[in-house]
């Protein structure tokens, strides 16, 4: 074999070599037989060329080229295995595979019955929310509570910076060291009690054993009243009861001698009459004793009665 075939055939087989490792690095399998897709992005969000295509998680494919398309969006081309079947409907929807921040293109098939993409179709597209939007959608109201309470916090104190001013600070510290005073006080009145109980344990036992036998006094007394004919007592009580108001009925209703003398007005007009001629009689028994009272050694007669008209 000549030099030059011998050369021919290196550059040949190293011109192959090139081409295959290139495809590998673009993640391209010269040996496996896919389809060629589309999607239109607005943002491909840190996707590459090479960028794993999956279905349900399994890689199935990868981006081939990223190129600009009219009106400043974003054309991804990417490949698909012929084994793989979905509706022309399906969504390629670019997402974060962890958290690290690794994207990845899906392939989420529509469960229609329209017809089955082929290669060379365009498919719609989407983003999926990463973990950072996720985060910031999260973050944004508690941001916004946040401040609001801090809002509140300054307004907050700013009133009672405004309400504690020095005499109401000095008050405070006052009654702070009042209060702790008061607290050892307490304590001391504690130890106290504490150490009159200790000394008088036994007085107390003696006390406490003391109103237990009052108690037990109290109730054998009880149950004696509950044994004792007490009922028979209540029903005198009652009967004594209806006596009362059957009496009491019969005076109201002008019945008998007792009720006579508390209704009518006769009996205490006459009394009145009878005590006004007796306070008469007396008056005039004092202003005119003559005439009442005669003292004659020989015999004078007595003079008639005159009506005295004062």
């Amino acid at each position: 074999m000549k030099n030059e075939v011998k050369t021919g055939l290196l550059v040949i087989l190293g011109i192959g070599l090139f081409i295959f490792g290139y495809n590998y690095l673009k993640s391209n399998d010269l040996f496996v037989n896919d389809r060629t897709f589309y999607a239109v992005y607005d943002d491909v969000e840190g996707v590459v060329n090479g960028t794993p295509v999956t279905v349900n998680g399994y890689p199935v494919g990868s981006i081939t080229d990223i190129s600009f398309f009219k009106k400043n969006t974003l054309l991804v081309k990417f490949r698909v295995e012929n084994d793989i079947k979905f509706s022309i409907n399906s969504l390629a929807q670019i997402y974060e595979t962890g958290l690290i921040g690794g994207k990845a293109l899906a392939i989420i098939p529509a469960m229609d019955n329209s017809r089955i993409a082929v290669s060379r179709d365009t498919l719609n597209s989407s983003i999926a929310p990463g973990l950072t939007d996720l985060v910031n959608e999260k973050l944004t109201p508690l941001q916004e509570n946040i401040e609001m309470m801090i809002v509140s916090a300054n307004n907050v104190l700013e009133k009672i910076n405004s309400v504690f001013d020095d005499s109401t600070r000095a008050n405070l510290r006052t009654s702070v060291s009042d209060f702790s005073e008061t607290i050892s006080d307490l304590k001391e009145t504690s130890s106290l009690i504490k150490s009159i109980a200790e000394k008088n344990k036994l007085s107390i036992n003696n006390s406490l054993k003391n109103i237990n036998e009052i108690s037990d006094n109290l109730s054998s007394i009880t149950g004696d009243i509950n044994n004792s004919d007490l009922e028979k007592t209540l029903l005198n009580l009652k009967s004594s009861s209806d006596n009362l108001s059957i009496i009491l009925k019969n005076i109201n209703s002008g019945n008998g001698t007792l009720s006579k003398l508390i209704l009518n007005d006769s009996l205490f007009n006459n009394l009145n009459n009878a005590s006004e001629s007796i306070d008469l009689l007396l008056e005039d028994i004092r202003l005119n004793p003559k005439r009442y009272i005669h003292f004659s050694v020989f015999g004078k007669k007595n003079k008639p009665y005159e009506k005295n008209n004062e």
